[in-house]
């Protein structure tokens, strides 16, 4: 009789890894509900086999049961959440078939709240980083990821210039400049700190259009 790999997941067995190795294919194997050596080792919070099942084996690590819910469904603990989310790219707005989300789910049941407040705080963060690009304001459709949230009404950044809507133009400064390139290349553009610092770019923008004003001002009284 060969070996239940599930039951070995569960038990984290030193065993399971050398029978994934001499057939692969079984490392995405499902069981008659859906259930998967993914969901085993999130649910028993073996991280380590969790990690090597999406990165050695490939397995999706949104596979789902037959419920429509992937592994974040039946984690216990926060590491284990984190290492889903942060470090193997589970997706948290993922529903199941009752048409909750994983963190709608765990906080309605009640018994790990710890993990519900993570991945609030997850599925709130993906949220933000695409409400304010989600829709183009014609036919809802998601626009480029990599587009900069609303600047301040009456102002408008380009690598070459800073420009109230009036059409009269500032130049910007090599030192400006290079910020705003430096910004445009960053991989974490759409993080939080990606979007503090645009937003430093902002004020400071503000503030020199400002100066310029006053300066102009004093010179003409």
């Amino acid at each position: 009789m060969s070996a239940n790999p599930f039951l070995l997941a569960a038990d984290n067995s030193p065993d399971l890894l050398p029978l994934l190795r001499e057939n692969p294919s079984r490392a995405s194997e499902q069981d008659s509900h859906g259930y998967s050596l993914v969901h085993a080792a999130a649910s028993y919070n073996h991280l380590d086999l969790l990690r090597t099942l999406i990165r050695e084996f490939n397995v999706d690590v949104n596979l789902r049961d037959e419920d429509e819910e992937t592994a974040l469904f039946v984690v216990e603990t926060v590491e284990a959440a984190r290492v889903l989310v942060e470090e193997l790219g589970a997706d948290v707005s993922i529903k199941g078939s009752d048409g909750y989300t994983a963190f709608q789910k765990i906080d309605e049941e009640g018994e790990f709240p710890e993990v519900a407040e993570y991945l609030k705080t997850k599925e709130e963060a993906g949220h933000t980083q695409t409400l304010p690009n989600g829709a183009n304001g014609t036919n809802g459709t998601n626009a480029d990821t990599n587009a900069a949230p609303p600047v301040p009404q009456g102002l408008n950044i380009s690598l070459s210039t800073v420009a109230p809507t009036d059409e009269t133009e500032l130049e910007v400064d090599p030192e400006f400049r290079r910020r705003i390139e430096e910004l445009a290349g960053r991989d974490d553009f759409n993080s939080d700190a990606g979007q503090a610092a645009l937003r430093q770019l902002v004020e400071d923008a503000i503030a020199e259009r400002n100066l310029a004003d006053r300066n102009v001002r004093s010179r003409q009284d």
